[in-house]
């Protein structure tokens, strides 16, 4: 009990401290204020103080930390109308043979070695034999990486697909912290492929949102520059087994280039599902168990596995 009293004049004097320097911060801040502005606009702004209190502040007094950054010249955000695509992974057809992945980084003008999409050996139990399961950007509908992001980089399309205006990005990463599957890849620079002039005046405004940019977030788009030619994506038809269906939902049809589909049928008959649902971002990719499998697990390592 002794040692309580004698630390309490302690805690007293760390408590008017601490009080003290809060109130020097605040002076200055307040300081700076007065100090650094335009002329009052009487427009008022609602600030957190560093008491920790809301606050009305002249706009004179304040300055945006983000700059305003202007939309990339050509219109990247508009969908394809009355399209709304989805993509359908049969697991059971899954061989684990890593085409998907090469489509994928030939088609983006990316290093060899790297692709948007990721190939998981998943084992579901101590006795089930495992599988393997690719994964990509899901496409949600309720996405949290569009949420996050402060200067509207990343955004969702009319007919579904998430994407990222590279000329717009300024590299915060905060989408890549609130995706939940972690399929956004930072491009550090070391081996970024650049899009020559000629590739690009071959896309047009709806195909790609900008060339590869060092410090900037780049993901899986669901090749919109085939489906504006009406094109399956080039990961659906490098697939050999067939394992990739892609199509429209509105259509209620998905192909995988060699067969089409009904779209309920197939979630339906097959027990479709989409990968970790419970989080509510509604993904646009489902998958299909591996049950009746074409063939039978083959474990295997793919260089092509690797992340910008």
């Amino acid at each position: 009990m002794q040692r309580k009293e004698e630390g309490r004049p302690r805690r007293d004097f760390l408590n008017k401290s601490a009080n003290s320097i809060a109130a020097v911060i605040a002076a200055g801040w307040l300081s700076t204020l007065e100090q650094c502005h335009d002329p009052e606009t009487g427009e008022k702004e609602e600030l957190l103080s560093p008491e920790g209190e809301i606050v009305e502040v002249d706009t004179a007094y304040t300055r945006k930390v983000v700059p305003d950054i202007p939309l990339s010249q050509h219109n990247v955000r508009d969908g394809i109308p009355g399209r709304k695509w989805v993509m359908v992974i049969d697991l059971s057809k899954c061989k684990g043979a890593g085409k998907c992945l090469s489509a994928c980084s030939k088609m983006h003008y990316l290093p060899p070695q790297r692709s948007y999409i990721r190939l998981n050996k998943v084992k579901d139990a101590k006795l089930s034999s495992p599988y393997w399961m690719p994964s990509l950007c899901f496409h949600c509908d309720s996405p949290p990486c569009v949420k996050v992001c402060p200067v509207d980089a990343t955004f969702k399309l009319s007919d579904g697909i998430v994407n990222i205006d590279t000329e717009r990005c300024i590299g915060c990463r905060f989408c890549m912290v609130a995706c939940p599957y972690a399929q956004r890849v930072f491009n550090w620079g070391e081996e970024s492929y650049e899009l020559t002039p000629g590739q690009l005046a071959q896309m047009t405004q709806k195909e790609v949102c900008a060339p590869h940019r060092p410090g900037t977030v780049e993901k899986c788009d669901f090749c919109p520059h085939n489906l504006v030619k009406e094109m399956l994506p080039d990961c659906v038809t490098g697939c050999p087994y067939g394992a990739i269906y892609f199509g429209d939902e509105n259509e209620d049809s998905v192909s995988n280039g060699r067969e089409e589909a009904r779209l309920n049928t197939m979630l339906k008959d097959r027990a479709g599902y989409r990968y970790l649902e419970e989080l509510g971002t509604r993904p646009r990719v489902y998958y299909l168990p591996p049950v009746g499998r074409m063939f039978p697990f083959e474990d295997r390592e793919l260089p092509l596995n690797e992340y910008l």
